[in-house]
């Protein structure tokens, strides 16, 4: 069945159980606004923390890798894309501004072209390079109204972007980094078993292209021989290259068994031409460098919709929103509730005390709608002896804990981001 139109559900009982536009409401993930408009998401605070989170753990897989962080505007003179070329093959899906005193702009759709002009604004030895450049910032596109879906397909994404400018002689070295990361970030989800795709220029449309067809011969023969050094089996993919050069694109099968592109590897050597890119090496002359274009999730929205399809809105504890609820059974109990609840979010576990004056087991229930990993249930035997009954939401109760001990639990299970 094709994913309805965003403007043809009118509310989460018209979609699947699983849907991840119907668990987003129910989750209180995201919302839509007729006011704001279509495919233009806006995030409510649990969603941004999970946001927030995985965008935290790409950094710091970055980081670890020698990227630095740079920040660009939201907005361009066009002569930018002029020069990169995107304006002649997609000026038609860009949004466009005409400022009070007549300046044409335009919205951006990528990243790139605004990280070459970080790279350029000064000359570069070859021994500072490579230069790392990470960006998590939105891109905006005119998509169809038709073709709007969820988070899967918006108006306004989100892309955990990063550049590397280097020497031809340097683009393995950063791929095989690049790939590292991919991997590592996707395992932590259970994508343990990502296929490749190598994805080509179609020779019989060369004029969907930047650059000529030595340079994409070089470009492509370089990608073939990293995907030969890592023995690794590739889909061949002819036609589903990027603009400005071949990429390496990871596919990875969710829980349901449907496949999805996700991270992606692209070598580029037309913007580093276009927008003349050097840098000076060993004789002291100019040495046009290579650019490599790298994102993990992509777009964060689409990542979020497979994410919370994948785990059927049952966030791992290090991503859920909140990680332990604290239910006291009655009003005796409540004091020794909020000293728990203030113990655990001294150590930095988010939980939430629920005081409403509904049973027990309507409490416990609407918990495991919420989908919290953790319940605690506080009576006259916990207040008793000062500690607590520990439940998972899978495996049933834990048994009773000293407080020392359940605060033990959450944050080994939350280091290990299971």
């Amino acid at each position: 069945m094709p994913p309805l139109p965003e403007e043809k559900i009118k509310d989460s009982e018209t979609l699947p159980p699983n849907d991840h536009r119907r668990l987003g409401r129910e989750l209180d993930l995201f919302t839509f606004s007729d006011l704001v408009g279509s495919g233009l998401p806006l995030w409510t605070p649990k969603g941004t923390l999970v946001r927030n989170l995985l965008d935290s753990y790409v950094w710091e897989l970055r980081k670890s890798h020698g990227y630095d962080q740079v920040d660009i505007p939201h907005i361009t003179k066009k002569e930018l894309y002029e020069t990169s070329g995107h304006w002649d093959k997609f000026q038609d899906e860009l949004f466009k501004i005409t400022t009070r005193e007549g300046h044409f702009l335009a919205m951006k759709p990528m990243n790139c072209p605004h990280h070459t002009q970080i790279y350029a604004r000064k000359p570069w030895s070859y021994r500072a390079l490579p230069q790392r450049y990470a960006n998590t910032t939105k891109v905006y596109r005119d998509e169809q109204t038709g073709e709007l879906n969820g988070l899967a397909r918006v108006r306004s994404i989100t892309q955990d972007d990063a550049h590397v400018f280097c020497r031809h002689s340097q683009i393995e070295e950063e791929v095989l980094k690049i790939w590292e990361i991919v991997h590592t970030f996707y395992a932590t989800f259970g994508f343990t078993e990502l296929k490749i795709r190598f994805s080509r220029h179609d020779p019989e449309h060369f004029e969907k292209y930047l650059g000529t067809r030595e340079v994409w011969k070089e470009a492509e023969d370089q990608v073939e021989k990293i995907l030969k050094k890592k023995s690794t089996h590739y889909i061949d993919g002819p036609g589903e290259a990027a603009l400005y050069g071949p990429k390496i694109d990871f596919m990875a099968t969710d829980s349901l068994g449907r496949e999805w592109q996700v991270a992606t590897i692209q070598l580029d050597f037309n913007l580093p031409e276009r927008f003349d890119l050097v840098c000076i090496n060993e004789q002291g002359e100019k040495e046009r460098i290579a650019m490599i274009h790298c994102a993990i999730m992509g777009s964060i929205e689409r990542f979020m919709s497979i994410l919370i399809e994948h785990y059927a809105g049952a966030f791992p504890v290090w991503l859920a929103p909140v990680q332990v609820i604290v239910l006291p059974i009655g009003e005796n109990h409540r004091d020794y509730a909020k000293e728990v609840t203030e113990l655990l979010k001294k150590n930095n576990i988010r939980v939430e005390l629920d005081q409403d004056n509904e049973s027990l087991g309507k409490r416990v229930r609407n918990a495991k709608v919420q989908k919290i990993p953790y319940l605690i249930v506080i009576g006259d035997k916990e207040v008793a002896a000062k500690n607590v009954t520990l439940e998972h939401r899978s495996e049933g109760s834990l048994g009773a804990q000293t407080i020392e001990q359940c605060i033990e639990i959450l944050t080994e299970t939350i280091a290990s981001k299971k």
